[in-house]
């Protein structure tokens, strides 16, 4: 068990790190595969991350699986403890429901996959300010009021009223699948009544932003190509709203992605 100084500046190294506290976080629930810590927080440098943790004394591996040490599993005790002890953000805030799924609509942008509108209650206001770091693509947004979430292509939008709405859904099965882990990763958070830790910034690469653009070249935003335009608006030379066809109903949900990306920029 971590003692000395040098034990403790391993562990806060470790610790330091988004991705490892999402893997401390996803082995409370105990041992898992190495491969469904990948299919759950990223493969990208998964086996460094893991080794970090493991010199830090926070997990033990073994034979392609892994599980929180001892001193792990009462160290994320002791932060939950702690924060308990200082934060009453989530205090008041009730665990939530979904109500009801309205309306299941063709998407604008591809016709096969539906937009969602469902309803969450009771409300949570502001609360949902608090909650945006247990979202790994997310943003709050002061002027609608809403929690805005991106995973994989699905984007979620949950209003501090309780509505929700989802794009890019298959059908009701995911809509509803969805929406039930919204509804566990939101409550698990109120039931401990503290509010989650800042997370690091999603990286963004230049080709991920290029696959939503309309890819059509035309030179509106004053570049030779949609990929320049891209690389252009990686580094802040310049933004959305020259990119005029992303106006255009057929690219609306294109444009909702490319804001949830341009949080991470």
């Amino acid at each position: 068990m971590p003692g000395n100084p040098n034990e403790i500046k391993l562990v806060n190294n470790a610790m330091s790190n988004a991705t490892r506290r999402k893997i401390m976080n996803f082995l409370e629930a105990g041992e898992k595969s190495t491969e469904e810590i990948g299919e759950e927080i990223g493969k990208s440098m998964l086996d460094f991350h893991l080794k970090v943790l493991q010199q830090a004394s926070l997990i033990e591996l073994e034979e392609g699986t892994a599980k929180l040490s001892e001193y792990g599993r009462n160290f994320l005790k002791g932060k939950e403890d702690k924060g308990a002890e200082k934060n009453s953000d989530l205090s008041q805030a009730k665990p939530v429901e979904i109500v009801e799924v309205r309306q299941l609509l063709p998407c604008i942008a591809d016709s096969s996959k539906f937009r969602v509108i469902a309803n969450m209650a009771p409300p949570l206001g502001g609360t949902l300010k608090v909650l945006e770091p247990l979202f790994p693509r997310s943003r709050y947004s002061d002027r609608i009021s809403a929690l805005i979430t991106q995973k994989g292509e699905i984007i979620t939008t949950l209003y501090g009223t309780g509505k929700v709405t989802m794009t890019m859904i298959k059908n009701e099965d995911e809509a509803r699948e969805a929406l039930e882990n919204l509804r566990g990763i939101v409550n698990e958070a109120i039931a401990k009544g503290i509010a989650p830790v800042p997370r690091e910034k999603v990286r963004v690469e230049p080709m991920e932003i290029y696959k939503y653009l309309p890819q059509t070249n035309c030179g509106k935003c004053g570049e030779q190509s949609c990929y320049t335009f891209a690389i252009k608006l990686m580094g802040g030379e310049t933004n959305l709203e020259k990119c005029t066809p992303l106006k255009e109903p057929d690219y609306a949900t294109n444009f909702e992605h490319l804001q949830v990306l341009s949080a991470y920029i």
